[in-house]
């Protein structure tokens, strides 16, 4: 039985329970992290979340277990065979990890977890805007963000952009994510593991993560 170590509200849990959802496969979610804190034996050594085991094998970091599950189970659908196709999907989850993650995150922790107003976020808003804009012009000639079908490239930045989609703030005009977004809501796993509401401030944060606690 594959283990999921990590709380339903976490987006980084998120990556990963969508793709479990997609390929259908079963599995155990132990809530960790957030109000629930770590177990003394969480096995991973940087006390983040997911962390995921599969029989023997043990792996960590939210990418990286996006990749292990669509290479051992999805080759051919979430892990393209096409190396063109999958390079792509590869580059564009490298890049959610380092500018994108860098202009969202902070958006989204200090304006729902630390209940920060817009004016006091507007250089983050503009800054993920800028962000969306160039994920926009990527999609301009692609359904999904390595073709015409859902692969492991989808995975990081779909599972944040329903947060995006839904924060109370302005947001610039990215015709070509709105229709990306608009065929990733409509997928069962999606909608199930992705579309979550997580409020609007620091205390509907938390009764939010709660509410979560006992849902697989």
């Amino acid at each position: 039985m594959i283990k999921v170590l990590g709380r339903r509200n976490s987006a980084n849990v998120q990556k990963v329970m969508w793709v479990l959802g997609e390929l259908g496969l079963d599995y155990e979610r132990e809530n960790i992290a957030g109000s629930f804190g770590f177990p003394d034996d969480y096995p991973n050594p940087v006390n983040v979340v997911p962390t995921i085991v599969d029989g023997d094998i043990t792996v960590w970091e939210s990418n990286a277990c996006v990749r292990y599950f669509a290479r051992q189970y999805g080759v051919g659908s979430l892990w393209p065979e096409d190396p063109k196709t999958l390079a792509q999907a590869d580059q564009w989850m490298e890049w959610q990890r380092s500018g994108f993650s860098d202009a969202f995150f902070p958006l989204f922790a200090n304006k729902i977890r630390m209940d920060a107003d817009n004016e006091s976020l507007a250089d983050k808003i503009v800054a993920i805007g800028e962000q969306y804009k160039i994920l926009d012009a990527h999609l301009a000639d692609n359904d999904y963000i390595a073709g015409s079908s859902l692969t492991m490239g989808d995975i990081p930045l779909g599972a944040v952009t329903y947060r995006y989609k839904t924060l109370d703030i302005d947001r610039p005009s990215t015709p070509n994510v709105d229709a990306w977004y608009g065929r990733l809501t409509e997928r069962t796993a999606y909608q199930y593991h992705v579309m979550i509401p997580y409020g609007t401030n620091a205390a509907e944060w938390a009764e939010e993560e709660q509410k979560n606690a006992g849902i697989q």
